[in-house]
């Protein structure tokens, strides 16, 4: 049976209960929507890298039309909560202001090296988001976010195979090792923490005479997104991350790879509530 994905006007609507959001929560939501709404930005890029593959640019532009969905789910969402938010407005703010290097470059190389690296590389990024979304769908108390996290988490995982089972038609023709996936991985894992988070917070919750500042808008953002996160999410996204890079989940090193993980989401959760106090 094919497949049929879930559309925005059929989410519980009914059951919004407004009084169960406090501004935290609606703040980084409304950063995320932005950023979920941006895909086809990233698509036009992927494009360009896969450009002649037809079957995987098909692909990549279905993937950015679910992304877009995401974003706009969770801007209904929050406009539900926030009537006097302007989405559209936010959205601009963002586009004006950020725009990744790699996606001013005309050429179709990647910024990862390879094909292989890239899809590497988006492998993190669904690893990152099925994550945030699962983990806020789980702790959050509002029925109608519950529902959105739980539909985005699930198109989530679905990507991260898409990207997986690309990843691996490609390394049958690029050479990228053990290795060289893991370096790949953990150079956009520590872009996690780059601009584009920092600036869709800025961007859809500062005044509009307000200078952009990434060290407080990243603290903002990242203290309250941290604070989602339970031991068995972060545990998943390690066996994640494990297996884009080709080794074994569930094994010694994969334990202690978790733990470690989990120990330093639990010291920057705290060292950035400590700063955005």
């Amino acid at each position: 049976m094919a497949y049929k994905h879930w559309k925005i006007k059929d989410l519980p609507w009914s059951e919004l209960k407004p009084d169960q959001v406090d501004a935290s929560l609606l703040a980084i939501i409304k950063a995320a929507a932005l950023v979920e709404f941006n895909s086809d930005t990233y698509a036009d890029y992927l494009c360009k890298v896969f450009k002649g593959d037809e079957a995987v640019e098909a692909a990549i532009r279905n993937w950015a039309v679910e992304e877009i969905q995401h974003g706009q789910a969770l801007a209904d969402w929050a406009m539900a909560i926030d009537p006097s938010w302007s989405f559209e407005e936010s959205m601009q703010r963002f586009r004006d202001g950020y725009t990744p290097e790699h996606f001013l470059d005309d050429s179709d190389v990647s910024a990862r090296g390879s094909r292989a690296g890239e899809m590497v590389a988006r492998c993190m990024v669904e690893t990152g988001t099925s994550s945030y979304y699962t983990a806020i769908g789980n702790t959050v108390d509002e029925p109608v976010l519950q529902e959105i996290c739980k539909k985005i988490a699930g198109d989530e995982f679905r990507h991260y195979k898409l990207f997986y089972d690309t990843m691996q038609k490609y390394l049958e023709k690029e050479k990228l090792g053990k290795f060289g996936r893991l370096k790949v991985a953990v150079g956009r894992i520590a872009e996690s923490e780059d601009d584009e988070l920092a600036y869709a917070y800025y961007a859809a919750n500062a005044d509009r005479d307000e200078e952009y500042d990434r060290e407080k808008y990243s603290q903002l953002y990242l203290s309250k997104a941290y604070s989602f996160y339970q031991k068995p999410v972060v545990d998943r996204a390690v066996a994640m991350i494990f297996k884009a890079c080709g080794f074994k989940p569930h094994t010694i090193g994969y334990k202690i790879a978790s733990a470690l993980a989990w120990r330093k989401f639990n010291q920057q959760s705290k060292e950035y509530k400590k700063k955005a106090a």
